[in-house]
């Protein structure tokens, strides 16, 4: 690339084009969500080596995440500045570190053997085991994130104690036992055949080399003179010592971050770099990004509005964010009974997206921690939806939940059971006693791990209380078969679908349409910010979670909805509010304000669909499927049912996917049992929408109509 052209020049903003063209030395870019970050650090790049500062393979550019750093990898290589030896180099902290280490290590360490330990884990839970902690999974996890956290703010172990106390850690054990345990870790990576060396330690090693080998640090600041850091509010204190050893006394450098989307505080990293780089370095150029070319302006108002009430020395770098793109469709609220009817409304309108032509793939329903996945996962299989879940697994595949179907099977094959104790609501009653053992308390436990597990136990144990509700007459075998019913439905083929993941695993990507949700006090913001009165009793916990919650609507481009439900399980106790950050946000007409009158269509909305059969209203998925209460009498006409599931079996085949995502053997029982006669009837039956007509309806129809010709008996059937 000979020059940035003025064509290029011209494709750019005035605030991005003022970035790209800024003198060669400190760079400050203060970038919002959607503002162009990427196509304004890359164009600097491209800048600074066609005036001739710098040749293209003394660029470093670092990232945080390998996917991060394959797009700045992509990016250049249109520009024609990557993808060779002697372009610029992109690259992760630790991949750069690593491949640095390997060329300087004999130099500095002589011939001594070592390799990286890509598995923390076994050391941790050996160097726990010397210490007299637990090592099962949850609290080994718990352990290794201390030992991370305490590496990248740069604290030995025998100062983990008073820095836990004073950043006020949620440890999951006593500090001076989490310390014994980094200790050991520590001692443990010396071993008879070398060293082991972990991530944080290629960071160590290689700022130790350049700090203390003047012939090191000559070499590597003659190969590599300028420097650019994204994401720069998430760098940690290791990170920046091997930025600062990189650097040396010069100052070409240039960062790009947004302090306002800083929601990674626990694994050390902290956005007090970003807020005093100008402090370091007085003469550096800044220049805020604020033009948001990814979300209509509506999505981008809230956004603003969500943040703009941030408190704190973070929030006072608040970017004010100006929408380009075209109007769209105000961001909806909506609150719910229950948890399974939030997921069910929210998956209802997933279908009419997806009818209107939007395609699953950008889609997402995002949540504040991975066992809120459980309701969602559940209803976009009933209606035959593929999903995906990012950045963590799918709710029956968490070990978690597969060790408390274990116990739950140990539970039903004793025969020591009083008759009675086997269904019903007593099953709960077993269900939590079993899993106590597992992790199930009464109060939510410290530890992000220990709280994922309760979380996820305690989702199974509101799935339990929900399938009794359905069914008093469930036994504990047939609660078991359920279970392993809807283990098998949601192993989706590995396809295109609508996105499940969390806040945090949502970071750097962005959708079409979005659904916030479970946005209750308590979820978001997480309890263990919070007193037992609600008070706040961690100010800088909250205004993290508020940014955590600014990252997920700045996440839709277009169609965004927020919602929350009352209670867990379905007719469960309404104690669950919705979240304090909505206080103030939500329009005064939405049927989600306390103070908006009930409208015909509000009210339709929240009403139950009534029982075929009885008139009563319908409790539980399944019911709802049907049309029917579970115990209301129907005419199944078993030769349709075993016709239809012959025709879906083929049909599978054809597709290649599997069986229930044609439809589930709930919605072909309803077909045999209501035998619909054109396309309005078919509608009417839960889980067959527009597109499913479309693809299905005419063999379906037919199926059925053939089928009454055999036996004119079936004709308006209900």
């Amino acid at each position: 690339m000979e020059r940035v052209s003025a064509h290029e020049l011209d494709a750019l903003d005035p605030e991005q084009a003022a970035a790209v063209t800024a003198p060669r030395g400190p760079v400050c870019v203060l970038a919002g969500a959607g503002t162009g970050k990427t196509r304004t650090i890359t164009h600097r790049i491209g800048h600074l080596v066609a005036a001739g500062h710098v040749k293209a393979d003394q660029v470093l550019a670092v990232t945080f995440t390998a996917r991060a750093a394959g797009e700045l990898r992509n990016r250049l290589r249109v520009l024609g500045l990557g993808g060779a030896a002697n372009q610029v180099q992109a690259r992760t902290f630790h991949a750069a570190a690593l491949r640095q280490l390997r060329y300087f290590w004999p130099q500095i360490v002589g011939d001594v053997p070592w390799r990286l330990l890509d598995g923390k884990f076994p050391v941790v839970a050996q160097a726990a085991r010397r210490a007299g902690l637990p090592t099962h999974t949850e609290s080994v996890r718990d352990l290794l994130g201390e030992i991370e956290w305490a590496k990248s703010s740069l604290i030995a172990p025998e100062d983990y104690a008073a820095a836990a106390s004073r950043q006020h850690r949620d440890v999951p054990y006593d500090a001076a036992r989490v310390a014994e345990v980094y200790t050991a870790y520590e001692s443990l990576k010396t071993t008879p055949d070398g060293l082991l060396l972990d991530f944080d330690d290629l960071l160590l090693h290689t700022a130790a080399a350049l700090e203390d080998y003047p012939a090191v640090a000559d070499e590597f600041r003659g190969r590599y003179r300028s420097f650019v850091v994204d994401e720069y509010q998430d760098v940690t204190p290791l990170q920046q010592r091997v930025l600062d050893a990189w650097l040396g006394d010069r100052d070409d450098l240039t960062v790009v971050g947004d302090a306002n989307q800083t929601i990674y505080s626990f694994t050390g990293a902290t956005p007090g770099y970003l807020l005093d780089f100008s402090r370091r370095f007085p003469e550096a150029t800044v220049v805020r990004l604020e033009r948001d070319y990814r979300s209509t302006p509506q999505v981008v108002s809230l956004a603003n509005r969500v943040i703009g009430v941030a408190r704190g020395r973070i929030a006072g770098t608040r970017l004010q964010l100006i929408g380009q793109r075209a109007d769209g469709p105000e961001p909806t609220f909506a609150e719910y009974q229950d948890v399974p009817a939030e997921a069910g409304a929210v998956v209802a309108s997933i279908k009419r997206m997806i009818a209107a032509g939007v395609p699953t793939a950008e889609i997402a329903v995002l949540y504040r921690i991975n066992a809120q996945s459980e309701a969602y996962e559940q209803a976009l299989t009933e209606q035959g939806i593929p999903y995906q879940v990012r950045g963590g697994e799918g709710f029956f595949q968490r070990p978690e939940v597969k060790q408390a179907v274990v116990a739950l099977r140990q539970v039903a094959s004793r025969d020591d059971l009083p008759a009675e104790s086997r269904s019903g609501t007593a099953i709960v009653k077993l269900a939590r006693a079993a899993l106590g053992p597992l992790g199930l308390t009464a109060a939510e436990p410290v530890g992000a791990q220990a709280r994922e597990r309760w979380s996820a136990l305690t989702a199974l144990v509101a799935l339990t209380e929900e399938l009794t509700a359905q069914d008093a007459a469930l036994d504990l075998p047939g609660l078991l078969r359920e279970l392993a019913a809807r283990a098998e439905a949601r192993h989706p083929p590995t396809v295109q679908g609508v996105t499940l993941a969390s806040l945090h695993a949502a970071k750097g990507l962005e959708w079409d349409a979005v659904y916030l949700v479970g946005l209750s006090d308590g979820t978001m913001p997480i309890a263990h910010v919070l007193g037992e009165d609600g008070s706040v009793a961690d100010e800088a916990g909250l205004e993290e979670e508020r940014r955590l919650l600014y990252v997920g609507v700045t996440r839709a481009r277009e169609h965004l909805q927020l919602s929350w439900a009352l209670a867990r399980g379905e007719g469960g106790r309404r104690t669950r509010r919705r979240s304090r950050f909505l206080n103030g946000l939500i329009p005064d007409d939405s049927p989600a304000s306390r103070i908006a009158a009930p409208t015909a269509e509000s009210v339709s909305a929240g009403a139950r669909p009534y029982c075929r059969v009885c008139a009563k209203p319908l409790i539980g998925t399944y019911a709802t499927m049907l049309g029917r209460c579970r115990r209301c009498p129907a005419e199944l006409d078993a030769e349709l049912l075993g016709l239809l599931q012959e025709w879906r079996t083929d049909k599978a085949a054809d597709l290649q996917v599997r069986e229930f995502v044609v439809f589930t053997d709930t919605t072909l029982t309803a077909i045999a049992e209501q035998f619909p006669a054109d396309d309005a009837a078919l509608a009417a039956i839960p889980g067959i929408g527009a597109k499913k007509i479309d693809q299905y309806g005419a063999e379906v129809l037919a199926l059925v109509a053939a089928r009454h010709r055999q036996d004119p008996k079936t004709a308006g059937r209900k």
